[in-house]
């Protein structure tokens, strides 16, 4: 038998709670969201080189000429795909209601 103060506590989050972090999402202000992204793409790019780093001290990438200048270059241009998503985000405007 449950006792009548736990019946009343819900097992699961409501399902909405996804919505209402959308909603608050959504709601931020052109300032805030550019100051998040930018903070966000500093994040993405340090991270990003660090790894890179890391990676070119590999032997098979550090011995071969053409693979270092392969592995550099992509290296170098590979974080623009992970940061478009989030300058395209940046520059969004919020949706007009109807």
């Amino acid at each position: 038998m449950v006792s009548p103060a736990l019946a009343t506590v819900p097992l699961r989050e409501p399902c909405h709670r996804r919505a209402v972090s959308h909603r608050v999402f959504r709601a931020m202000t052109m300032r805030l969201r550019k100051f998040v992204g930018t903070v966000a793409l500093f994040v993405l790019v340090i991270a990003w080189a660090l790894i890179a780093m890391a990676l070119a001290q590999l032997s098979v990438i550090r011995d071969n000429a053409y693979l270092s200048v392969a592995y550099y270059v992509i290296a170098g241009l590979g974080w623009v795909l992970p940061a478009m998503p989030l300058v395209s985000w940046m520059g969004a405007r919020r949706d007009k209601k109807h």
